[in-house]
């Protein structure tokens, strides 16, 4: 995630950059002109931050892009990337989310790969008061065990299966392009390994070694990737469907189902209050 701070905030954002200060610095953005942390639709090429971030958004998407896969985050869910990680960032639809800095050092305790975590009520209440701190170089002792359980509940917060692993393999990932680009091409497996160049056994035991998942699995998660752009951007399930190239819409329904256990409209109907 970008640190929802515009080039003219300057001050802020250097405050953002630095290894020192406070443990942790929460910020809230919006998709308005006047506000400082902007957020909207839009793309941020490769990048990377000094400090880790977990963050989260209550509408739209963000679709992270890392030299080793992407991953998304929906609403209600939190997104976390390490200190250092390059990333590129696609936001869209976003009206308003919230993000939270943390130190280097902080960070050492934190998974070392970007991921998906559930946010949990007690998060959500810690990120809204430590919010509240964001222009205090020294947190007082009250304010850093506060902090302090924030990245325990960040620390010990679900995954949830998210990540799409791109393979390293050259065929293999002219392959994993295709599909992205193509999620609704119905290709065999035979038929791809032919594309590439590969035997079918070569092409399917590659991408289990390079992704961890069999070419089935990796092309349903990611059918999934771009299912869950569409549907954060208003598309009726229906049309999502046929885009993916599934024969109904309640067969999309029952994988969508299988993955996150609740229909589509059920998943972005959530909201913590």
């Amino acid at each position: 995630m970008p640190d929802l701070v515009e080039p003219s905030a300057g001050k802020a954002q250097n405050r953002n950059e630095r290894s020192d200060g406070p443990v942790l610095i929460a910020l809230r953005g919006a998709d308005t002109p006047e506000h400082q942390f902007r957020l909207g639709t839009r793309e941020y090429d490769w990048h990377s931050h000094m400090r880790g971030q977990v963050f989260c958004v209550d509408s739209g998407l963000v679709h992270v892009r890392t030299v080793g896969g992407s991953w998304l985050l929906p609403p209600h869910r939190a997104g976390w990337i390490p200190p250092r990680e390059a990333i590129k960032i696609s936001v869209s639809g976003v009206m308003s989310g919230w993000t939270v800095f943390i130190a280097p050092d902080a960070a050492r305790d934190l998974p070392d790969q970007p991921c998906v975590i559930g946010v949990s009520e007690l998060m959500l209440a810690l990120v809204r008061r430590a919010i509240s701190w964001s222009k205090q170089d020294v947190l007082h002792p009250t304010q850093a065990r506060l902090a302090a359980v924030l990245l325990d509940e960040i620390r010990q917060a679900p995954h949830e299966p998210l990540r799409l692993l791109m393979p390293v393999d050259r065929r293999l990932l002219r392959v994993a392009r295709q599909v992205l680009e193509q999620p609704q091409d119905t290709r065999t497996l035979q038929a791809w390994a032919a594309w590439a160049g590969l035997s079918p056994s070569a092409l399917s035991r590659r991408f289990v070694a390079e992704t961890g998942s069999s070419f089935a699995q990796w092309r349903q998660q990611a059918r999934l990737t771009h299912g869950l752009e569409m549907l954060a951007n208003g598309v009726p399930v229906a049309h999502v469907a046929d885009a993916l190239g599934y024969a109904t819409p309640s067969n999309f329904i029952a994988m969508f189902r299988r993955c996150f256990g609740d229909s589509p409209a059920r998943y972005f109907s959530k909201r913590l209050h």
